[in-house]
Formats: C-alpha cells, sequence, structure tokens
C-alpha cells in the first residue's frame, strides 16, 4: 500500500509538470517515446538476459505494451476529441476495468472489489465532472481502450508474479516492460509524431528527464511492485486517489483554484472506498463452485 500512496504523489507532481511546462509546446507521442527510453536505459544495467523464465519476459513485454505503450498512445489521441475535464473524467473508469479484469483472470466474481471500485469512480466523478461536450464518443472509446489497458497492465503484471514465482528480484527483470512499451511507443512517434514540437529549453528537457526516471522507471516499477502486495480492491481504488492527490499539489504549488468542497467530498467518497474494501474484501464468489 505505502508503494502506492507514494507514487500516487510523484505522479500527482508530474502530471503538473506536464501541464505547466509541456502541454501543447512538445509533441506527446515524443514525450511518451523519451519516457519509454529513459525508463529503460534506468533499467539497463539491471536487466538479466539470461536465467529468466521465458513465460516472465514475454509476459512483463506484453504488459508493458499495454500498461504504457497502448495507454498512452490512447490517451493522448483522446485529446484531439475531447476537452482536458473530459479527459480526467473519463478516465475515472479504471477501477472497473481493474476489479472485471482481476476477478475474470481469477474465475471469480467479488462484488465487494467491485462496489469499492464504484465508489472510488463516484468520488473521482464528484471532484471532476465539469460537464460534457456533445461531440466526444471517438475520444470516449479511445479513453476506455486507454484505461482497459493501463488495467490490464497492473493486473496482468500481479497475476504473473503470482503465477510464476521467481528468485530472481523484480528490478532484474522490469527492463522487459520498456522493450515492450517501446515496440508500441516508437511506430507511434513514426506514426504520429510533430518533429517541428521538439523540445527548445533546458527546462523542457529537465521535466522530460525527470519524467523519464522519476515517473517512468521508479514510479512504474514501484506502482507494478505495490500491486502485487494489496489485493485487487485496493488496487482499484488506488487508481483514482490520483485525482484528489493531482488537485492538492495543483493548489499547494500553482495556487490553482479549486473546488474545496467539491475535493473534499470526492476525497472522502474515496476514501470510503477503501475502507469498504478491506472491511469486506473476503467476500467472493469463485465461478469453480458454481
Amino acid at each position: 500500500m505505502r508503494y502506492l500512496v507514494f507514487v500516487t504523489f510523484l505522479w500527482a507532481f508530474s502530471f503538473s509538470l506536464i501541464d505547466e511546462y509541456l502541454a501543447g509546446s512538445v509533441d506527446s507521442d515524443f514525450a511518451v517515446l523519451s519516457r519509454v527510453v529513459l525508463g529503460g536505459l534506468a533499467f539497463l544495467a539491471f536487466t538479466r538476459w539470461r536465467g529468466v523464465q521465458p513465460e516472465l519476459k514475454l509476459g512483463v513485454i506484453v504488459v508493458g505494451m499495454l500498461q504504457f505503450g497502448v495507454t498512452y498512445l490512447c490517451l493522448y489521441r483522446s485529446f484531439g476529441y475531447l476537452t482536458a475535464p473530459e479527459v480526467v473524467l473519463f478516465t475515472i473508469t479504471t477501477p472497473i476495468y481493474v476489479a472485471l479484469i482481476d476477478d475474470a483472470l481469477n474465475r471469480r466474481f467479488s462484488p465487494v472489489a467491485l462496489l469499492a471500485a464504484a465508489l472510488a469512480v463516484i468520488g473521482a466523478g464528484v471532484i471532476r465532472y465539469d460537464g460534457i461536450t456533445g461531440d466526444y464518443f471517438l475520444g470516449f472509446f479511445l479513453l476506455q481502450i486507454s484505461n482497459a489497458s493501463f488495467a490490464a497492465g497492473q493486473v496482468g503484471y500481479k497475476n504473473l508474479i503470482q503465477r510464476y514465482p521467481t528468485k530472481v528480484p523484480l528490478y532484474q527483470f522490469f527492463g522487459y516492460f520498456y522493450l515492450g512499451a517501446v515496440l508500441v511507443a516508437g511506430p507511434g512517434f513514426l506514426i504520429f509524431g510533430d518533429t517541428s514540437m521538439m523540445p527548445e529549453t533546458a527546462l523542457q528537457w529537465g521535466v522530460l528527464l525527470w519524467l523519464g526516471i522519476a515517473a517512468s522507471a521508479v514510479g512504474l516499477f514501484l506502482w507494478n511492485r505495490g500491486a502485487t502486495l494489496v489485493d485487487a480492491g485496493t488496487l482499484a481504488v488506488m487508481n483514482n486517489a490520483l485525482v484528489p492527490a493531482g488537485l492538492l499539489v495543483n493548489l499547494i504549488i500553482w495556487n490553482r483554484d479549486a473546488d474545496l468542497l467539491r475535493l473534499a467530498i470526492g476525497g472522502t467518497i474515496i476514501v470510503l472506498s477503501l475502507w469498504v474494501n478491506q472491511r469486506y474484501s473476503k467476500y467472493a464468489v469463485s465461478w469453480r463452485t458454481v
């Protein structure tokens, strides 16, 4: 749990940096590719090329393709059809996918995890709902692919580690995650990238370096590490904890206006969803016994 909390605030700070210094001035596909490459380089020296089960190698590559590659490719494409508030609003369905995919992989149905995920969605919606425009269906569809891919990646990693136990430390084969991500992000930049929007200032390069090393290397590793240590309900809820955390970071550092009442109500609902999951998570129905 502590890993997920730490990464939540790490990503909240990182998203503020993107909004302040990169959005609209640096090509988003290049930003994603640079994060993938820097994250991969950070793990390159630790990566074991031998002695790792082939199933683990392939599984982590697929996780990287989903959780980083497909997720961000669809996320950034959605900005062409949606406003920023709509993007935030439509990403809050991720906990539902986390709960459903984990149940599907483990052949069970956990109504409590699904309830906790639904409460987290409601809490985030209370905080971020700003109305929607009429022309959003394609953007909504792209974001649901993004949400499902991010959910499938983290749940897949959690189940992968449980299914193929190994004495090899996790950080020694997490480099395969970035190999999978670059297989998607590389072609994405070649197809959609705008080379006229490259970073021009030292500050922009510094932000990209931070995003690559801190948010993408340290953050994604610790998030997936944390995912292996908690149940699906907690993991689902933590996917939306970034909403209040991000608003707090913006409020404290950049003094942006925020509806404190909505923040308090939505944050309380998200905390309630964690309590509900912790209190009642033992209730699940196995498909094998039905």
